[in-house]
Parts: structure tokens; C-alpha cells; sequence
């Protein structure tokens, strides 16, 4: 499967499955998988699941399942049936920094200087410490309770490598999310790249970037995608605003056919809305503007990611000091499918069969405040979007190079003739009737071949 054939939903394993009566948690991640197949995705991506001190990103110890969320074998048996339903599983590789209960810092707050693993972090051992350890080390952007890790050290490098391999043998895991890959020392990042693509070729690298030009990080020696938080911003803050020239500007910036264009065939990580930040549906003033977002998301160019629970509209506002209401706890039997869970499996389906909308190239046609029309064309199809998410219809000019087409949202025609007319909050992804046509000879081909097989088939038996 090549990256942008993928869908990805991620859920946040230690408060998704995790309150005070459960004791195998993760187990309920198989109770997930018919509503992660009916949204539509073909990848899990798991916030983290290994042994921490509280949120996951305080790891205790790479090498076991954090006891909250069950064992080993649970997370095994939730790998193999969401492999078996083709869903391939990404893990969050937090491998900046550890927590202060990772076992080889408590090595060195027990043992000081005698400590074999004093150097696995940047320590001075002639200051102090907020915990009074009796000496200083660096934390995570001043966050002392998340230890740096010396990524320069050769056991380090070793000990990391061996727990990802350990996660490949034993969980058969088909990708990572490398945590706060923005600031990852990069030797250890192509250190780690070699070796999982030497252990599985097509292995998944994504790596958490919020500024800065995303080619540092994607490109053939290091990760295969980023975060694109640019249009993440642009997304919600168009909507909020009325002005999809915001997003027009980022997207053309980034994916549009001039030569100066940033990321034209980078497959890039998009999003509405993630663990980290506000959910888009308390992120957007306007409610109806929901279904609108997800179709821009899935007709850009790049990844759509679904965070748990956004597909039918739950809210979280990032609160001070937590980030709890981002990431709830939902039981199985509260999953919801509405008609947003509905509309996006929909835009799923289009993209799994629109090789435009995949692999094609963007090319703004026509903007206003309140619209936004895009063409994406490629492998033989060709793909009008048009967002409107204003409250009056317009009518859009620009040349369609087309008579006709169809809306694959709504199935119905669409006439460019004086004008593309588009409906007020409304999303259309129109096919062209070229690319129509095109599909069905080609359609119409591989049935005549597959006939003319089995009647050779028939005769030869």
C-alpha cells in the first residue's frame, strides 16, 4: 500500500479504553474495527501503549504494554484481528524523552556517578534538580517530569532499535508516529529509518512537525510524511472567518503547480483535529460546517487522519494543564454512526476510487470568501472540488475544460455550462466527464479481458 492509499483513524489507547474497572482494555480496540471499516480507514494509528507513569508520553519501559491497558498478549490478539480486517497498525514512537520512572533514570537517581546509565541522558551532576534528585539533566522544552534521552549514545540507539524490532516481530506493526519528530536528533532518526526499512521495505515513518519546512523531514532518507499543521490552521480558522483564502493560500503554497511550490508529491499528514489540540467540532462556530471541513480535508492533497470520536461530532475544549477532555474514554457500545460518521465513510469511499484525489496534482480554478475550487487530476481521472461554505448558492467561472460531470458525493449530474452553481454549505467533488468516460472504457476493457480469461479457462478444462 503506498502512503497516500492511506486512511488513518487514531484513537488514544489510555483514556479511550481506560477507567477505574477496566483491567484488558485494549481488548476493546476489536470491538472498534467494523465502525473503523465503516468510517472507512485502513490504518490505526495508537497514541502510546507502553508502561508510563501517566499519559503514555512518560514512558516507564518500552518493552511491555502499559499494565492499564492489559498485556502483551492482549495488544498481540487486537494487532493480528485488526491486520486479519486489513487495517494496518502505526504506534506512537516516543523516543525524545522518557518519564523520571523509566527504569535506567532510576538507575542513576539510586546510583549517581556509579550509574552505567548516567549517560544515557544529559546530566550535570553539579547542580540540582525541581525533585531535589542531587543533580541537574535536561527535560523536554523545560517539562522536567519527560527526561531527555542521549540519542548520541550507542546503547541508547541500541536499546531503542531493539524494542522497535521487538514490535515488529511481536506485534507485526506496520508503521510509527515519531513523537515531537521536529526536535528528534536526526542522526538517530536515519539510524532508525535504515533499519526499519531494511526489516520491512514498505515500513510507515510519520513524523509530529508544527513549523518549519516539512522537506527537512520527508524526503528518501528520512520519514515518509509530517504533520501539516499549516493546513490544520487553515482549515477551522477559513470556516470561522469566512475567508477560504486563508486555506486557498496554504494549500496553493504548498501543492500547487508553480515551481516554487513547497511539498508537490509529499504525502502529507492532514487533519481537523488530533490529541493534542481542540476538537474541530468545538473548534468551528458553525456546526454545519462540519461535514464541509472533512471534504476539503479528503479532496487536498495528502493523508486524511479521523481522530476518535470526531467523526460524529463530540466535543473537547484544551483546558489548562490538561488535556483530558481531548481524549475521553468511549465503550464500545457508545459508538455513535450518524449522518457525519455517514458522510465521511462516504468521502472514504470516493477517495479509495478516485486516483485523482490520491495521487493527482492541485491547481486552484476559483476562490471567494465564503468558496474555494480546486481541480486534482492524475492516473487518468480528473476531479473538480468546490466548497462553499457560506449561505447563498454562487456561481463559480472558471474553465472546467469539461461539458458535464458528476457529484461522486451526491451522484447527480452536474452541467458546467454559465458557471459551476454551488449550493450554499455545500461540498460537490465532480468527476469530469472526460474522466467518466475514460473509467468506463477501462472498466468495460478489464470485464471483456476478465470474459475472454475464463472462457480459456473453460476450454483448457
Amino acid at each position: 500500500m503506498k502512503m497516500n492509499d492511506l486512511i488513518i483513524y487514531q484513537i488514544f489507547p489510555l483514556r479511550a479504553f481506560v477507567d477505574e474497572t477496566t483491567e484488558h482494555g485494549i481488548l476493546e480496540a476489536v470491538e472498534w474495527i467494523p465502525h473503523i471499516k465503516k468510517v472507512g480507514a485502513n490504518a490505526i494509528y495508537f497514541s502510546p501503549v507502553f508502561e508510563s507513569s501517566e499519559h503514555g508520553y512518560d514512558t516507564k519501559d518500552y518493552r511491555v504494554i502499559d499494565h492499564r491497558l492489559g498485556t502483551n498478549e492482549d495488544f498481540k490478539e487486537v494487532c493480528d484481528k485488526l491486520h486479519e480486517a486489513g487495517i494496518k497498525v502505526i504506534l506512537d514512537g516516543v523516543f525524545n524523552h522518557v518519564g523520571r520512572e523509566f527504569w535506567a533514570f532510576q538507575d542513576v537517581c539510586e546510583k549517581k556517578w556509579d550509574s552505567a546509565y548516567k549517560d544515557w541522558f544529559y546530566i550535570n551532576f553539579d547542580g540540582n534538580s525541581g525533585y531535589d534528585d542531587g543533580f541537574w539533566y535536561e527535560g523536554w522544552e523545560g517539562h522536567y517530569e519527560l527526561v531527555k534521552l542521549n540519542l548520541d549514545h550507542p546503547d541508547v540507539k541500541k536499546h531503542l532499535l531493539e524494542c522497535v524490532k521487538g514490535w515488529m516481530d511481536e506485534f507485526k506493526i506496520d508503521g510509527l508516529r515519531l513523537d515531537v519528530a521536529y526536535m528528534l536528533n536526526r542522526g538517530f532518526m536515519k539510524e532508525l529509518a535504515d533499519f526499519v526499512r531494511n526489516e520491512k521495505k514498505d515500513f510507515i515513518l510519520i513524523g509530529e512537525m508544527l513549523h518549519g519546512d516539512y522537506n527537512e523531514l520527508v524526503n528518501d532518507e528520512l520519514l515518509d510524511s509530517v504533520t501539516n499543521y499549516e493546513c490544520y490552521k487553515g482549515m477551522y480558522s477559513s470556516c470561522n472567518t469566512h475567508n477560504m483564502h486563508e486555506i486557498g493560500y496554504s494549500i496553493n503554497r504548498q501543492f500547487g503547480p508553480e515551481e516554487w511550490t513547497l511539498y508537490k508529491g509529499l504525502p502529507l499528514y492532514n487533519f481537523v483535529d488530533n490529541h493534542d489540540v481542540e476538537r474541530i467540532a468545538t473548534q468551528l462556530e458553525d456546526k454545519e460546517h462540519l461535514p464541509l471541513i472533512y471534504a476539503l480535508m479528503y479532496a487536498m492533497p495528502g493523508i486524511p487522519g479521523i481522530y476518535y470520536g470526531s467523526e460524529w461530532g463530540i466535543e473537547g475544549k484544551k483546558e489548562k494543564g490538561s488535556d483530558n477532555s481531548l481524549r475521553p474514554r468511549i465503550r464500545p457500545e457508545d459508538l455513535v454512526e450518524n449522518e457525519l460518521t455517514q458522510y465521511i465513510g462516504r468521502l472514504s469511499k470516493i477517495r479509495k476510487a478516485a486516483p485523482a484525489l490520491k495521487y493527482g496534482n492541485y491547481i486552484q480554478l476559483a476562490i471567494e470568501p465564503n468558496v474555494l475550487v480546486f481541480e486534482r487530476e492524475g492516473e487518468g481521472d480528473r476531479i473538480i472540488a468546490a466548497v462553499n461554505i457560506g449561505d447563498e448558492e454562487r456561481v463559480m467561472h472558471f474553465n472546467a475544460r469539461a461539458g458535464m460531470g458528476m457529484d461522486l458525493i451526491s451522484g447527480e449530474k452536474v452541467d458546467f455550462g454559465g458557471g459551476l452553481r454551488v449550493p450554499p454549505k455545500t461540498a460537490l467533488m465532480i468527476r469530469t466527464e472526460d474522466a467518466l468516460n475514460r473509467i468506463k472504457e477501462e472498466t468495460e476493457n478489464q470485464e471483456e479481458k476478465a470474459e475472454t480469461n475464463q472462457t480459456e479457462d473453460a476450454v483448457i478444462s
